[in-house]
């Protein structure tokens, strides 16, 4: 790999990226950002990519490259000018699935953090051009190898209030739910994974990836624990590792790693590791859980009904378990509908937003 499209270049995933591609000297062609300029021109300097792109005109002249391309239909035609053979889609959100469709198009492959991608549109996608960046799914991959297996387990942090009474969820705040008792993330994933939608989304992606609906996930509060295989024989396998996302970008930006990227786990220091069940009576969006498997096509549903919730709650128009409630009941509303192209996907996405909204 001797260069790189990155999309979502600020993120902590992005900015894990460019670390990555700077120690093992690959060039990035391409940076894409939404609106942290500041960021992204530290980023230029740094990296020198042939072009940029960012969410905002307006932002444009802040901008220090001649080559800025704005919103969505930019990032798409900055896509078409770069040559590289590989594109890391790190977006948030509905935003990036179409990057992905179009990198695919263009014959490229892409290394991907964008669980909505597969969650909206997996049917549509030739995993054959994916690797995924998710930990999780990493995780997965890592412990399969070629052996059979009778089923996947991913585990979960628990979220922000894990640990809280279920009373006390019902006044949570927007601001309170971005708590994580882990580590530091973007708006989006975080409610996502005070809510377990994040858990729900990773457990759809898998089902595209490895092409099974024999998945489920657990509470593992350490985060140490990011995947367990369960093989035909009986035997258990987990992948233990550090909270750190250098591993899987390094594994999907070079193939195959022969060096330390983490410092192992120390498991003198774990101590006792602990195993929960996930309930809908602390996580609603749970309820729906084997029937998004079995009936992945309503991710579509899931995804935009998800996104819309969000917005009411950091707009305080909403408490944090009515997000839930939206959910299900957009996913009760829309349960009959099954795109058959992208176009129908496009068009199911704005049908379920107008409904929330």
């Amino acid at each position: 790999m001797n260069s790189i499209v990155l999309l979502g270049s600020t993120g902590s995933i992005g900015v894990n990226t460019l670390l990555i591609a700077k120690r093992y000297a690959i060039e990035i062609e391409a940076l894409v950002v939404g609106r942290n300029i500041k960021l992204l021109n530290q980023q230029i300097k740094e990296h020198n990519p042939k072009y940029v792109a960012i969410a905002n005109e307006s932002d444009r002249h802040r901008v220090n490259h001649t080559h800025v391309f704005c919103g969505d239909a930019g990032i798409l035609e900055l896509l078409e000018l770069t040559t590289s053979p590989m594109v890391v889609n790190a977006l948030v959100g509905y935003t990036g699935l179409a990057p992905t469709l179009k990198a695919i198009a263009l014959g490229r492959k892409v290394a991907l953090a964008n669980k909505e991608s597969l969650v909206v549109a997996g049917e549509f996608i030739d995993m054959s051009k994916i690797v995924p960046i998710d930990s999780e799914h990493f995780g997965l991959w890592y412990l399969m190898g070629e052996r059979p297996f009778s089923k996947l387990y991913v585990t979960a942090s628990g979220g922000a209030f894990r640990d809280w009474q279920i009373e006390d969820m019902q006044r949570a705040t927007f601001s309170q739910a971005l708590k994580h008792p882990n580590w530091s993330m973007g708006n989006k994933i975080t409610i996502d994974s005070a809510t377990m939608t994040n858990k729900l989304f990773e457990l759809l992606e898998a089902k595209w990836l490895f092409d099974t609906s024999n998945i489920d996930a657990v509470i593992e509060k350490k985060s140490i624990i990011h995947a367990l295989a369960e093989f035909k024989d009986g035997s258990t396998t987990a992948h233990f590792a550090g909270v750190d996302m250098k591993l899987p970008i390094a594994f999907a930006l070079r193939g195959e790693v022969e060096e330390e990227i983490l410092s192992p786990v120390n498991l003198l220091e774990i101590g006792a590791l602990e195993f929960l069940p996930i309930t809908s009576e602390r996580y609603p969006i749970w309820e729906i859980k084997q029937h998004l498997l079995e009936n992945p096509h309503l991710g579509v549903v899931v995804n935009a009904v998800n996104e819309e919730a969000i917005k009411k709650f950091e707009k305080d128009e909403c408490h944090f378990f009515e997000m839930g409630k939206m959910v299900l009941d957009a996913y009760a509303k829309f349960d009959n509908i099954k795109a058959m192209n992208i176009k129908e996907i496009i068009e199911i996405d704005r049908d379920v937003r107008s409904y929330v909204k």
